[in-house]
């Protein structure tokens, strides 16, 4: 029987739905495309026909002002309070590769970084030239180096994607605590929840206690030590010197965010929470860990190869393929971030061509729209300019069953942030996003 909302409408209930977040998409007019936006100056005929059959909207994603880190933008746009939903980002990122944890165990996450000699950040993703076996091997010596043995603390340091890591205190002895501030200076930690913080001073901050507990000074002493004698492991790493004679920037610091525990109550599970059973196909470890902490069957595809094309039409496929078993599909694609961050638009528009060519290209060829609906926004905006998160709204396109096309415009809809900001959607926040999906009429 079919489902009907307060106007009388209504909408299949065998109808699937599929969430794509294009991570970092959201951006601000840059001068090298006169005055339009990376997403507004791309060709992206797919999406521009799919905005034109649907609905557009904008959307705050956590808040004004608060320009929110990929994990606390998915937990909104998933339904979730990042603030009080979130086991912290290290336990997010632990998740993600399968280190193992402990409820007693601290998490934080890990950038390797590149550090001048007053500790002051140079560059906080080396360059975003540092390897994942570079990486890994740099996170084996500080393993090994057991820099913490004297405070019964045990360290175990994960080398993710690239500059990304991960390190986790276990407790041989006594207790810790995760409530505790971050070393990294561009991200400030409320709960759970992690936002870069507007204009940091870029020199490494000391590690405090957030709470007056003894596990919580405990711990906040021994993060601070093992960073000071991990940079001294660092500094004679045989990687930083092979890159050194390369003259490539060397991995000589360490940025650490967003401590977690696992011994928190999770929040309710995404199928008791909305009704509907879900997969995750991610390419982060920090989304597969959401994934599996709000129960989402894990369809990891890890990150994108050399051939972006084909990475992304093989992400299309996995998707077609999840939607005809799963009533419900979260897809996170990473592209349109790291342009952002490091400030080059060209590469930005490339990105966002690229996924509208051999993502949703492939999308729209291989889904029945009549019992399919989707919605397309981001976890935050990375803007050119800012060259980091920023608290600007982000575009949201919902298309598909049930959706009633807007009026027919007077010239082709463009999907990017203006049209957005014009749509008949109006301004949402993250949290009304599923909300917005599950609606039987939208708008």
């Amino acid at each position: 029987m079919a489902r009907e909302n307060s106007a009388g409408t209504s909408l299949d209930p065998a109808t699937r739905y599929a969430l794509i977040v294009l991570d970092g998409l959201a951006d601000r007019p840059h001068p090298d495309f006169a005055g339009r936006t990376p997403l507004e100056a791309a060709e992206t005929p797919h999406l521009d026909a799919l905005a034109g059959a649907g609905q557009l909207g904008d959307v705050i994603v956590i808040g004004p002002g608060i320009a929110p880190e990929s994990d606390a933008g998915v937990f909104a746009l998933l339904g979730y309070d990042p603030v009080v939903d979130s086991p912290g980002r290290g336990v997010l990122e632990a998740l993600g590769l399968e280190v193992p944890l402990e409820p007693g165990d601290v998490a934080l996450r890990m950038n390797f970084a590149t550090f001048d000699g007053e500790h002051r950040v140079l560059d906080p993703r080396v360059g975003r030239s540092l390897t994942t076996s570079e990486a890994s091997a740099l996170a084996e010596g500080l393993t090994a180096a057991r820099l913490l043995d004297d405070d019964g603390i045990d360290v175990t340091v994960r080398a993710s994607v690239g500059h990304r890591g991960v390190v986790v205190l276990h407790p041989r002895r006594g207790a810790l605590s995760a409530e505790i501030s971050n070393a990294d200076p561009f991200y400030e930690r409320v709960g759970g929840m992690g936002h870069a913080r507007s204009s940091p001073d870029r020199r490494l901050r000391p590690v405090m206690p957030l709470d007056h507990s003894p596990e919580a000074a405990r711990t906040a002493a021994a993060v601070n030590r093992w960073i000071d004698r991990a940079l001294g492991v660092l500094a004679g790493a045989p990687v930083n010197g092979r890159r050194a004679l390369a003259g490539r920037p060397i991995a000589n610091g360490l940025l650490l965010r967003n401590a977690g525990q696992i011994g928190r109550a999770r929040p309710t599970a995404f199928a008791e929470r909305h009704g509907r059973t879900g997969a995750a196909i991610t390419e982060m470890p920090v989304e597969r860990g959401i994934a599996r902490w709000l129960g989402l069957s894990d369809q990891y595809v890890g990150p994108m190869g050399p051939d972006r094309d084909a990475g992304y039409r093989a992400r299309a496929q996995k998707t077609i393929d999840a939607l005809a078993t799963a009533p419900f599909v979260y897809v996170h694609l990473k592209g349109p971030d790291e342009p952002g961050h490091d400030g080059n638009p060209a590469r930005k528009r490339e990105i966002i061509e690229s996924i509208d060519r051999s993502f949703f290209g492939p999308l729209r060829e291989g889904l029945a729209f009549d019992r399919i609906r989707i919605a397309v926004t981001a976890d935050h905006a990375t803007p050119c300019v800012v060259k980091g998160h920023s608290d600007d709204p982000v575009p949201l396109l919902v298309t598909g069953a049930g959706v009633t096309p807007a009026e027919r415009p007077a010239r082709p809809v463009k999907f990017g942030e203006a049209a957005a900001r014009a749509g008949a959607l109006g301004r949402r926040t993250g949290a009304q996003v599923v909300a917005t999906l599950w609606q039987a009429a939208v708008p």
